[in-house]
C-alpha cells in the first residue's frame, strides 16, 4: 500500500475535525462518555438465548435429548440471568442519567431492581412458553400452505416477531425502558413487522405473511385474532407529538376478529366487536358492532379490446 502524502494526511484531520464538531453540535445524536448505555448487540443475544429456552431444540448447534435437557435449560438460564441484568441495570441507569446527569452513575438501587426484574422475568418463561404455543398453533391452523407447526417457527416472520414481542412485553410491564422497544425494533428489521412492546395481545395471535403490520403502543388485541400483511391498527393522529403520551391511541380488536390485506383501523376510541371479518384495504376510523363484515364496494371493472400487432413473416 502506498504511504498516504501529506496533503492526504491533512485532508484526513480537517475531515476528523469537522466530524467531531458535529457532535458537539448535534448532541442528540451522540452518547460520548456515557457510563450506562444498553448494547444492541447484549439485547439480540438476549433474544436468542430466549428462543433456544422457548423453542428447545429447533435453534441449537447440538441435539438435544430429555435426559440431558434440564442441564441445558439450566446453562441457558444462567447465561439468560447474565445478559438480562447487564442490560436491564444499563437500561435504568441510563435513564436515571437522562433525568439528571450523573445520578444514574451514584444509582445503587438500580441493581437491585435490576436483579429483581431479572428473577420477576425468568418466572415468567412458562407463561410465556405457553403462550407462544397457542400462537405456534393457530399459525398452523390458519394456513393450509403450513406442513406441520416446525414449519411455522422455523419459517413464518410472523411467529417470530410474536415471539420477540412476548418477551419485550413482559419486560415493557415490568417497567423496564429502552430494551424492550430495541427487541421489537429487532425484530421489525428482520420481519418486517412492527409490534410495540406495550401492546396488549391475547393468545392464538396469528399473523399470515406479515410484511408490513403496524401495531401500536395502546393497541388491545383480544384472543383468536388474525391478521393478514400490510394491515395498520394506529393512532387517528400524532399531532401535538408528546402531548399525546399515556393516551389511548390505538384500536381495541375483540376476540375472533379476522382482519384482511392492508386494511386500516386508527382511533383509540375504535373497537371491531368479536367475530368481525374486515375486507382488504378498508379505513376504518369508527366502531364496528360484533359479528359484522366490514367492506368496501367491488370497484367497476372495465374491459376493453387492444388491437392486435401484426407478426412480420
Amino acid at each position: 500500500m502506498t504511504p498516504p502524502h501529506d496533503s492526504d494526511r491533512s485532508h484526513l484531520e480537517g475531515l476528523i475535525a469537522r466530524i467531531v464538531e458535529s457532535y458537539h453540535a448535534h448532541r442528540h445524536t451522540q452518547h460520548l462518555d456515557a457510563t450506562f448505555l444498553p448494547s444492541r448487540a447484549r439485547t439480540v443475544e438476549v433474544i436468542e438465548v430466549m428462543r433456544r429456552i422457548v423453542f428447545p431444540g429447533f435453534f441449537d448447534d447440538r441435539r438435544l435429548t430429555g435426559d440431558t435437557i434440564s442441564y441445558h435449560i439450566g446453562d441457558m438460564l444462567l447465561e439468560l440471568r447474565t445478559l438480562l441484568y447487564e442490560q436491564v441495570r444499563a437500561a435504568l441507569r441510563y435513564t436515571e442519567n437522562q433525568v439528571e446527569r450523573g445520578r444514574g452513575d451514584a444509582c445503587d438501587h438500580c441493581d437491585e431492581k435490576a436483579k429483581d426484574i431479572t428473577e420477576a422475568f425468568l418466572e415468567r418463561i412458562p407463561e410465556i412458553r405457553r403462550l407462544l404455543a397457542t400462537d405456534v398453533a393457530a399459525s398452523f391452523d390458519g394456513d393450509p400452505a403450513a406442513s406441520n407447526t416446525d414449519e411455522t417457527i422455523f419459517c413464518y416472520p410472523g411467529v417470530d416477531a410474536i415471539f420477540t414481542y412476548r418477551v419485550a412485553h413482559e419486560l415493557y410491564n415490568l417497567g423496564v425502558p429502552l430494551v424492550p422497544r430495541m427487541m421489537t425494533e429487532y425484530a421489525h428489521n428482520e420481519t418486517g413487522i412492527d409490534i410495540h412492546p406495550g401492546a396488549q395481545i391475547g393468545e392464538s395471535f396469528f399473523i399470515d405473511h406479515g410484511t408490513g403490520v403496524v401495531i401500536g403502543e395502546t393497541c388491545v388485541i383480544g384472543k383468536r385474532v388474525k391478521l393478514y400483511q400490510g394491515v395498520t391498527l394506529g393512532a387517528l393522529s400524532t399531532k401535538g407529538g408528546q402531548a399525546w403520551r399515556g393516551r389511548k391511541r390505538h384500536p381495541t380488536i375483540e376476540d375472533d376478529v379476522t382482519i384482511y390485506a392492508n386494511a386500516i383501523i386508527l382511533g383509540g376510541e375504535t373497537v371491531i366487536g368479536e367475530g368481525c371479518v374486515v375486507n382488504g384495504s378498508v379505513f376504518i376510523t369508527r366502531s364496528v358492532p360484533p359479528h359484522h363484515t366490514v367492506g368496501i364496494k367491488e370497484p367497476e371493472l372495465t374491459l376493453r379490446s387492444r388491437p392486435r400487432k401484426k407478426v412480420a413473416r
